[in-house]
């Protein structure tokens, strides 16, 4: 009974994200709420596995949680520079 409260709470902040990211005055404020969909989903990943008896699940979440922070991290690259291959500092050139 507490997995299943669990399970809804995660899915009702889930669309509370979804709809800051659609509603979002900012583009920073959009990339926050996706980033927090994503983290909501790697919780309602490891629940579901808790839930359902699967402990591979958590390694799942692990792996989605990896992704969903580097691609946030390129996402911010892109719209702070415009260019995701760009270094940060001096270029050396070769």
């Amino acid at each position: 009974m507490i997995f299943a409260a669990a399970l809804l709470a995660i899915l009702v902040t889930m669309g509370l994200a979804l709809v800051r990211a659609l509603l979002g005055p900012t583009v920073y404020d959009r990339i926050l709420a996706v980033n927090m969909f994503g983290t909501k989903t790697v919780l309602l990943i490891a629940v579901l596995g808790f839930f359902t008896g699967r402990p591979e699940f958590l390694d799942i979440a692990l792996v989605y949680a990896l992704i969903n922070f580097i691609g946030t991290i390129a996402v911010l690259k892109f719209l702070r520079y415009g260019d995701l291959g760009k270094a940060s500092g001096k270029e050396s050139e070769i």
